[in-house]
């Protein structure tokens, strides 16, 4: 008999961490209609070989002036949801969801008018996860109860 892996019930929002990325409580948007996951970046620039980057804009409470830099990246065509195709640079890190830490595969793009600034998409959500549109913070009140008991 063959047994199907157990998927996560995630609500369309959440608050998660990116440790690799000294992020925490980043509030994410599941996207069910994206294929890829994508973070909010800017100052997005390729110098000698490596990748550098700022997360979150200047208003948000885990911003800071620092530089992120990556010596593996990729570039990707990615056809955002107002049909425009643009070349976007992808990382990829690990990200902290419901107390486990999940490969993830980001595209950079500037998301700044967004209200979230990381959007999960169907390739990070597959086989993994089921979601349910009137939810929301599953993964955060579990990493809360967890840490209380």
């Amino acid at each position: 008999m063959i047994t199907k892996p157990i998927r996560l019930l995630l609500g369309r929002t959440d608050i998660v961490d990116f440790p690799k990325l000294n992020l925490e409580g980043i509030n994410i948007k599941v996207d069910t209609g994206a294929y890829t996951s994508s973070f909010h970046s800017h100052s997005i620039e390729v110098v000698d070989e490596v990748l550098k980057c700022k997360f979150l804009d200047p208003s948000h409470e885990q911003y800071h002036e620092k530089y992120f830099l990556f010596k593996n990246f990729t570039q990707k065509k990615v056809k955002s949801s107002n049909g425009i195709v643009e070349t976007r640079f992808t990382i990829k890190t690990e990200i902290l969801i419901f107390n486990k830490i999940e490969e993830i595969d980001l595209t950079l793009t500037e998301r700044g008018s967004m209200k979230y600034p990381v959007l999960l998409g169907r390739k990070f959500l597959s086989k993994k996860f089921i979601v349910d549109t009137a939810k929301k913070n599953l993964s955060f009140k579990n990493k809360i109860k967890t840490s209380i008991n």
